[in-house]
C-alpha cells in the first residue's frame, strides 16, 4: 500500500471518531490531577486503550499507562509521549476546588493526541515496520515537593520527575526514539514550533528554622526564620547581575510554609525554589551561589537553614533529522510559513532527559489561548489542538516507519547520545544532596 493510501485511511479514523476524541480530552479538562496522582486521569486512557484492543500495562511509576502496537515487520521502535498530569492554578475557571489542580498546560490535549493517533494507527500498523509504543507518563510537573519526598521515603519513586523515573526502572531501555507534542499560545492560530532546545534545573527545597516566641510581648527571645528567608531572597537578587545573558538563568521561589501564628515570631518557614539555566555547568555554578545565599539570610539572624538539592530536569536536545521530518509533516497541513523556528526556551521538561539519552524532539503547536500555567489557558481551536495536531503526529510516524523503516534506523544508526542510562543515573545522584547549615560564632 502506498504511503498517501495509508495516510487517507488513518486520518479517516481520525475524523469518523472526532466527537470521543473531543468528549476524552473535555473529561481529562475537567476532572485535573497532579504528579503521581493522577488515577482517574490513567484510567481513561486505559479505557480508550481498552476500546481500541490495544494492550496495555498500566501503573508505571505508579501511574503510567503504556499502549502498544505492533507492525507488520520487524523494526525499531517508536514511543509517542503525553503527559498525565496538571499544574496547581486555583484561579483557573476548571481547576479542582480541593487540590487547585488544573491543565493550564494543555497535557489534556497531549492525551487527546495520542489517542487521536492510536485510532489512525490502528487501521493501517500493519503496513508498518516496527512498533509504537503510546505512552501516557506521570508528573512531569516539577512541584509538590514535599508529597514526593513522602513517596521517596516509602521506597515508591526515586526521582520526582516522571521519565526520570520511568527510565530508572527501565520502561525506555527497549525504545529506540521519543517524541510529543506540547501545547503552545505564544503565537495566536494554527501554528507550531520546535525551539533551539530548554533549560535543565535543580530542584531545591529549604527549611529555615529559628525558635518561637511572643510576636509583641518578647519578640527579642525569638529568632525569625521568615526574616532569615527575606534576607536570603535580596541576597539572592544581588547575586543577578553575575548571571550570563546566554545562560538563561531564572531562579524562583515560592514559601509553602510562613509560620504558624501572626503574634508568634515564626520558627519554620518552609521554600520550593528552582535554579535553572541552559547548560547543566550553568545550573551547578548558580546552584552554588543561591545555596550561599541561603547561608547568609540564616547567619544574618541566627537560624539554621536545612537545603536539600533534587535533580530536576536536564536541557531539551532536538534532535536534527528528527526535527525536519516532524517540520515538513507539519508544513503539509498547516503550510510553511506557519512552521516556526525560534531559540531555546528558558522553561524546562523532563523530555529534556530522554532527549539526551535517545534521539527525540518536543515541539510546541496551538492552537490555544492565554498564556501558559495562567488562569486564561484554554483551548481556542479544537480541531487543530487535537485532530490536526494528532495527524501532524501520525505522518511522522508513518514517515519514519513506512519502507521498512529506513528513515527511522537512519536516525538511530547516527545517533550519539551525551549520556548513556548509567551516565544519566549517576548524574541525577551526583546532583542530589541535603545539608544543614547553622552560624556558630
Amino acid at each position: 500500500m502506498t504511503k498517501k493510501e495509508l495516510i487517507k485511511i488513518a486520518f479517516k479514523e481520525i475524523d469518523a471518531n472526532r466527537d470521543k476524541i473531543i468528549h476524552f480530552a473535555e473529561s481529562i479538562n475537567r476532572e485535573p490531577e497532579v504528579g503521581f496522582q493522577e488515577i482517574k486521569t490513567a484510567a481513561k486512557v486505559k479505557a480508550a486503550f481498552a476500546g481500541l484492543c490495544i494492550k496495555y500495562q498500566s501503573d508505571l511509576a505508579i501511574t503510567g499507562v503504556r499502549g502498544m502496537l505492533a507492525g507488520g515487520k520487524e523494526g525499531p521502535t517508536l514511543a509517542v509521549l503525553a503527559e498525565l498530569d496538571a499544574i496547581i492554578n486555583r484561579d483557573h475557571p476548571l481547576a479542582d476546588k480541593e487540590s487547585g489542580a488544573a491543565h493550564g498546560c494543555g497535557h489534556f490535549a497531549q492525551l487527546a493526541q495520542l489517542i487521536a493517533a492510536a485510532y489512525g494507527l490502528k487501521a493501517i500498523m500493519k503496513e508498518l515496520s516496527g512498533r509504537v509504543v503510546l505512552f501516557a507518563v506521570p508528573a512531569e510537573e516539577f512541584i509538590n515537593l514535599e508529597f514526593r519526598e513522602g513517596l521517596k521515603s516509602e521506597g515508591r519513586i526515586k526521582y520526582f520527575g516522571g521519565k526520570q523515573e520511568l527510565i530508572r526502572r527501565g520502561e525506555f531501555d527497549n525504545i529506540d526514539l521519543v517524541f510529543m507534542q506540547h501545547a503552545q499560545s505564544d503565537y495566536p492560530g494554527r501554528k507550531a514550533y520546535i525551539s533551539a532546545g530548554s533549560n535543565g534545573f535543580i530542584g531545591k527545597s529549604v527549611r529555615f528554622i529559628g525558635r518561637a516566641a511572643h510576636a509583641g510581648a518578647a519578640p527579642f527571645k525569638g529568632i525569625n526564620a521568615l526574616n532569615a528567608f527575606n534576607i536570603a531572597l535580596t541576597a539572592i537578587h544581588a547575586q543577578r547581575e553575575t548571571f550570563k545573558d546566554q545562560d538563561m538563568v531564572r531562579v524562583h521561589p515560592v514559601i509553602t510554609k510562613g509560620g504558624d501564628s501572626v503574634n508568634t515570631v515564626p520558627s519554620e518557614i518552609k521554600v520550593e525554589l528552582y535554579v535553572r539555566a541552559r547548560t547543566i555547568e550553568a545550573v551547578k555554578e548558580v546552584s552554588f551561589k543561591v545555596d550561599r545565599a541561603l547561608k547568609a539570610g540564616a547567619m544574618a539572624v541566627g537560624a539554621q537553614v536545612e537545603i536539600t538539592n533534587i535533580p530536576g530536569y536536564l536541557p531539551v536536545e532536538n534532535n536534527e533529522k528528527l526535527r525536519r521530518i516532524w517540520e515538513d509533516n507539519a508544513a503539509k497541513l498547516l503550510g510553511k510559513e506557519n512552521i516556526l523556528s525560534v531559540g531555546a526556551r528558558s522553561s524546562s521538561t523532563d523530555m529534556g532527559d530522554l532527549t539526551q539519552i535517545k534521539p527525540g524532539i518536543h515541539p510546541y503547536v496551538g492552537s490555544f489561548s492565554g498564556d501558559l500555567h495562567s488562569k486564561d489557558f484554554k483551548v481556542a481551536d479544537e480541531e487543530m489542538s487535537y485532530l490536526i495536531s494528532a495527524k501532524i503526529s501520525l505522518l511522522t510516524i508513518i514517515d519514519l516507519l513506512y519502507d521498512g523503516a529506513l528513515k527511522a534506523k537512519e536516525i538511530i544508526a547516527d545517533f550519539q547520545p551525551n549520556l548513556s542510562k548509567e551516565e544519566y543515573l549517576d548524574l541525577l545522584d551526583s546532583l542530589t544532596y541535603h545539608t544543614r547549615w547553622e552560624y556558630k560564632s
